[in-house]
């Protein structure tokens, strides 16, 4: 009997997608990508980031996104630039994902997350997509036709020419003598301040911290879950993110602060030890 050979079936990328348009928008994307791609590859990350919001999103989307399997597209839209001169880019990362977005600086956090890579301008030319309808919608007629072609297996290099990314806009966290300096980069649905400012960089056994943020002074409780703090309490405590957190028990800490994405905050502790107890004579 003549043998078989087995036909190897390609197994198409997970195409992410994370925006602030919110679903109707979404949709059109989503309906440009089904033309390429089979059902159940598009999985949707959030659609209600803050509208303009480049520096939260960058954030969110790192913790979204990284957990997800090597070689995924991944589509970022937050675009308050959109049809001016910031440019479209698609980032071939080494761990084989790939990104898709605005050079504004959204995709950075990620593409570093991912092992860092090669970023290439897209030429909408390349796409061979329809006439655009208006120029204020390139999470249609760029970003999706772009992500669609590169899962079906297009190498990204061919949709433009190389480029350097565009970093985030803004100071990082640092250490200081006595704590650290950071800023709120995300409030999330809860009202709670989630910070830059690593978790790890507090001492060991450290349960009190002293807080500067805005008008705000004064020290807090340092507990490790939302039920330890109590009700009506605002307290920090490490973060889903890896960051410090604010909180307020059943209410909203941005809200009994006065703070927002972009708000400086400081945090005070004490690395001295414990004078040495004096003997017994």
């Amino acid at each position: 009997m003549p043998s078989r050979t087995r036909r190897r079936v390609r197994v198409l990328p997970l195409v992410t997608l994370s925006s602030d348009l919110g679903a109707a928008y979404a949709a059109q994307m989503k309906a440009v990508l089904a033309h390429d791609l089979p059902a159940g590859a598009v999985v949707d990350l959030a659609h209600d980031l803050r509208p303009h919001d480049v520096v939260e999103a960058a954030f969110v989307v790192r913790a979204m996104a990284e957990r997800f399997p090597h070689g995924t597209v991944h589509v970022v839209v937050v675009d308050p630039g959109v049809g001016g001169a910031r440019a479209p880019v698609v980032v071939r990362c080494r761990d084989g994902s790939v990104l898709v977005g605005p050079d504004n600086g959204v995709l950075v956090p990620l593409a570093e997350a991912l092992g860092g890579g090669s970023a290439y301008r897209i030429d909408p030319a390349r796409l061979r997509t329809p006439p655009r309808v208006g120029t204020t919608f390139d999470g249609r007629d760029v970003f999706a036709p772009a992500a669609a072609r590169v899962a079906s297996g297009v190498d990204p290099r061919s949709l433009g020419p190389p480029t350097t990314l565009r970093r985030l806009r803004g100071r990082p966290a640092r250490r200081t003598d006595a704590g650290a300096v950071g800023s709120v980069v995300h409030v999330d649905r809860f009202g709670n301040l989630v910070t830059d400012v690593p978790t790890a960089w507090v001492p060991a056994g450290a349960t009190r911290l002293g807080l500067r943020l805005g008008r705000t002074r004064r020290d807090l409780d340092l507990v490790r879950s939302y039920e330890q703090g109590g009700r009506g309490r605002l307290v920090a405590l490490g973060s889903s993110f890896g960051t410090l957190e604010l909180a307020v028990g059943r209410g909203r800490a941005a809200a009994t602060v006065h703070a927002e994405v972009g708000t400086r905050v400081s945090f005070r502790w004490s690395t001295a030890r414990a004078p040495p107890a004096r003997r017994k004579c």
